[in-house]
Order: structure tokens, then C-alpha cells, then sequence
């Protein structure tokens, strides 16, 4: 058995002052106290990492990174003291934070933002970025690759695709529909041929179901409701009467949060729930195999959908509902206390799980503070979590679920529950995430259901979830679509972007 080396005593005046002015910096202090106290920015390769970093960090911007974020002037000149050494170093650890896990720590801008940044060790990624025998192709194959990511930095520079050209008629304010006639509708079919939007034409004034169709993937991609009428939003956007800066800031934004995400296999299979999109997939290989529309949380604070990635652990079956908490002491025991037979559909249980008779309690007692008891709905079609919930066990108590109320997935704005993600087709999605484990997931299912008590079906192996919030992002042919801005979380995210950029 070997003997470990006996820790150095002494250090010479350089390296102890390198110790020292890298000491309230934990990556550098990390790098350096393993490496010997050896410099980055000192000796034969110094040079050769010094301009591979400067060409780096040059490119901020085209990550929607502020400039002056890494104070690039430190980066000119030979280096020849200690103080110089460590401001070069803290430019390359803090480029390599936020190429691998994001600029701005989430939970900073809003407390709902639960993501945690899976980032690797930044001593190790500076080890091996001063191994490399090509620093400059290290600090390139860095930043996120993933196909989003890159659309969305080709759509950074300004909304070029979406620019009307200056020349062309403007389209006349007004409603146009399909069934419309005009010289309008000849200019607004100009306009969107010129950025890519062309639609068949048979009558060049008619406004036709072809022209209705290049309508709303036009207003898909600047961020408007695709219902493929040209009121009086769309036709600014297209007349040039509206500024860019709301996309640009989307994709800012947007390659920020991918950037959080850096950590996460986005080429496994899993589920992606955009919250702004009101919408659910399931990806396999960066291909989407399954669809469907969901109803988000509203825009009250406390009932927002929270962001952050978990594992799909279970599919449930005639699930029962434990009303959360919150639910039960603001809405339900008012109501309890003006009657005791309120809300009748639920049972009333103490903490051992025991179904308690309402006239054995006297609501009147108690607070919202000191209520003692839990509230429970059997497993039924009238159910809240309808006939199927699909399990990911964390802290908030999110997750995905059927509902008897569907009325509300016809509905463009769908920011209506208490947090939960409600499921436009929870049969299809329960079948599409058992389909790895059974040849017949639709029976395997079924047989759940039939039995008509809550059933847990365990997924092996569980699915990837990510609950995210892109207000701008591609779609499968790199077009940059556009969402509302439900929350408003996008611009609190943005100016922690910009106040970050001012800390070099």
C-alpha cells in the first residue's frame, strides 16, 4: 500500500501570493491549491491561452451575453505579476460558469424559478482548458450545442427574418379575415411573401383560407395569437410599427435558460412542458413523438407552475386527490365553516388517513393556522386529477394530471390552475410513456383503470421531465416562434442579464 505524499510547508513569495489573491474566488482557489500554486497566464503557452480566451469572450454578445460582462481589457498584454495572473484567471472561471450553466443564478430572479444548474467543476474545466493543445476549439466546444440553442443565436442579431423591407405598401388598419377583398389584402400579401410567409394565389385581393394559413405562422413566429385574422396588432408588426426589442429580449432570455439547462441530456427521451406555450411533448433524439395541450397554473404568484426538472416515476390510475394545503385552509374551510356540508365531494381525514363525519367537527374553531385535518377526493370521473396523474416526486407537490374539466384546452390563454399541469390527452401520454416497458401499453393501462381503485404503475425506467418557460423558440424547422410572457418572469430574467453585465 502506498504512502500518501506529505502536504508541502513551504511556498515561495509568488506562490503564496498567487494563494492569496486567488483566495476569495473558490474555482480559482480550487484550481490553484491542486495544481502546485502554477500559473495559467505565465510560460510558453501563456500567449496562445491569453488570445484564445479574448477571441471567446469577444463573442459575448452573440449569446445575448453583455459585453462588457468580462472586462476584456484585463486580457491585453504579457502577464508579469500575480495580480495580473488572477484578474486573466477570474475572466476565464467566470467565462466557463456561464457557458456552462447560465449567467445569473435562477432563483435570484424569482423564487418559482426552481431549476438547479448541473455545471461541471470549473477547476477541472480550467485544467483542462490549459492541457489543450487548442484552447481556443476547447473554449469554442464549450457552450451548448444543442441544435435550440444554436437557432436561437442565429436569430439573435436583430429579427432580420421578421424585417419587412421599407418599400413596400403599407397594409390599411383594419380586421381582415378570410372572406375579405381589397388592395389591403394585395399588401398584406406583399408584405409577408417578403419575409417568407408567401401564400398560393388565385385573386391577389381575396383574402382566402391559403392566405388565412400564412397569417398565422407568420404570428406564431413574431409572438402573437395564431388565429390567422390581421387585426390591428399584426398588421403594426408587419407595417413595421412595432420594435424588435421584445424578440430580441425573448431570445435573450431564452438562450440564458438554455444555457441552466447545459447539464441536462436534452437528446434522451423525456417530457418538455413549455409553460408559455401552454403545450407538453415527449422528445426522443431531438424529435418529437407525442403532442398535447396543457392547462398551466395562473397568474396569481402562489398558483404559478414552478420551472424545474425531475423524473417521471410513476403513472397513476384512478388517483385520489390530497387536496394540498393551501387549497384546503383558504378555499375549502371558510366555506366549511359557513356550512359543513360545503364541498361534499371530499372527504374530511385526520392524520392517519381516517375519512372523520363533518358533524363530529366544529369548524368554527379553528384558523387556517391550527386545522388539523386534510381533505381527500375518491377516485372518480368527477375527480380533479381526473383518471390519471403522472408522478414526480418533489417538494412543491407538481405534477401532470388528467381533469374532468376540458372545456378550458379550447382556449388560447391557459393559465388556470392552482400550479398542477393539466393534460389535454392523459391516456395518450400514459400509453406513450409505458410503451418502453410493454408491447401493449394500451392494456397494460387499462387493466389499471378497470380495477377502479388508485393503481400505482411504475415506469422503468423513469422519464426525464422539464418544466421550462421559453417565450421564444424554434420549432422543428428553426423558425423562432414566439409566446406570451404569462408570468412576466422573462423580464425580471433580462435585467439580471444586464446587471450582470455591468459586474466585471
Amino acid at each position: 500500500m502506498g504512502v500518501a505524499a506529505a502536504p508541502r510547508l513551504h511556498f515561495t513569495p509568488a506562490e503564496m501570493a498567487l494563494a492569496q489573491a486567488a483566495a476569495d474566488n473558490p474555482d480559482l482557489a480550487a484550481y490553484y491549491g491542486t495544481h502546485g500554486l502554477q500559473p495559467v497566464f505565465m510560460g510558453p503557452q501563456a500567449a496562445l491561452r491569453r488570445d484564445a480566451l479574448a477571441r471567446a469572450v469577444a463573442t459575448a454578445p452573440a449569446h445575448g451575453i453583455p459585453a462588457g460582462r468580462y472586462g476584456a481589457a484585463a486580457l491585453s498584454g504579457e502577464v508579469r505579476d500575480v495580480a495580473t495572473e488572477v484578474a486573466q484567471a477570474r475572466i476565464l472561471a467566470r467565462y466557463l460558469r456561464d457557458m456552462t450553466g447560465g449567467v445569473v443564478r435562477p432563483a435570484s430572479v424569482d423564487p418559482l424559478i426552481k431549476r438547479e444548474v448541473k455545471r461541471p467543476p470549473i477547476d477541472r474545466l480550467i485544467h483542462d482548458f490549459a492541457q489543450a493543445s487548442d484552447p481556443a476549439r476547447f473554449l469554442l466546444d464549450l457552450q451548448p450545442r444543442h441544435p435550440a440553442y444554436l437557432a436561437l443565436q442565429r436569430a439573435l442579431p436583430g429579427g432580420e427574418a421578421l424585417a419587412v423591407p421599407a418599400n413596400l405598401p403599407r397594409i390599411p388598419e383594419g380586421i381582415w379575415r378570410t372572406g375579405a377583398r381589397g388592395e389591403g389584402v394585395a399588401a398584406l400579401r406583399a408584405r409577408l411573401d417578403s419575409i417568407g410567409f408567401a401564400a398560393p394565389v388565385t385573386d391577389p385581393q381575396a383574402y382566402d383560407a391559403a392566405l388565412a394559413d400564412a397569417v398565422a405562422r407568420y404570428q406564431a413566429a413574431a409572438g402573437l395569437p395564431s388565429d390567422g385574422v390581421a387585426g390591428p396588432k399584426t398588421i403594426r408588426h408587419l407595417n413595421g410599427d412595432m420594435p424588435d426589442d421584445a424578440r430580441s429580449r425573448a431570445i435573450v432570455v431564452a438562450l440564458e435558460r438554455m444555457r441552466w439547462m447545459a447539464g441536462e441530456d436534452l437528446d434522451a427521451r423525456h417530457v418538455w412542458v413549455n409553460i408559455p406555450e401552454y403545450t407538453a411533448r415527449i422528445m426522443e433524439g431531438g424529435t418529437q413523438v407525442f403532442g398535447t395541450r396543457v392547462v398551466v397554473g395562473s397568474t396569481e404568484h402562489d398558483r404559478q407552475t414552478p420551472e424545474f426538472s425531475d423524473q417521471i416515476e410513476y403513472v397513476v390510475a384512478n388517483p385520489r386527490w390530497n387536496v394540498p394545503r393551501s387549497i384546503t385552509v383558504k378555499e375549502y374551510l371558510p366555506r366549511l365553516q359557513a356550512n359543513r356540508h360545503a364541498v361534499s365531494h371530499i372527504d374530511v381525514v385526520d392524520g392517519n388517513g381516517n375519512v372523520i363525519g363533518r358533524d363530529r367537527i366544529d369548524f368554527g374553531r379553528y384558523t387556517a393556522a391550527n386545522f388539523p385535518y386534510r381533505m381527500r377526493q375518491k377516485a372518480s370521473d368527477d375527480n380533479a386529477l381526473g383518471l390519471v396523474k403522472f408522478i414526480f416526486p418533489n417538494p412543491w407537490n407538481i405534477y401532470l394530471h388528467d381533469t374532468p374539466t376540458k372545456h378550458l384546452f379550447g382556449n388560447a390563454m391557459r393559465a388556470h390552475s392552482h400550479g398542477c399541469i393539466r393534460i389535454g390527452d392523459p391516456f395518450d401520454l400514459a400509453h406513450a410513456l409505458l410503451s418502453k416497458q410493454t408491447d401493449d401499453p394500451q392494456a397494460m393501462f387499462q387493466r389499471a383503470l378497470d380495477r377502479g381503485k388508485e393503481t400505482w404503475l411504475k415506469l422503468t425506467p423513469p422519464v426525464p421531465v422539464h418544466l421550462v418557460y421559453f417565450t421564444a423558440f424554434p420549432d422543428a424547422d428553426g423558425t423562432i416562434r414566439r409566446f406570451e410572457d404569462v408570468y412576466g418572469r422573462d423580464a425580471l430574467l433580462y435585467d439580471a442579464i444586464q446587471k450582470a453585465g455591468l459586474d466585471s
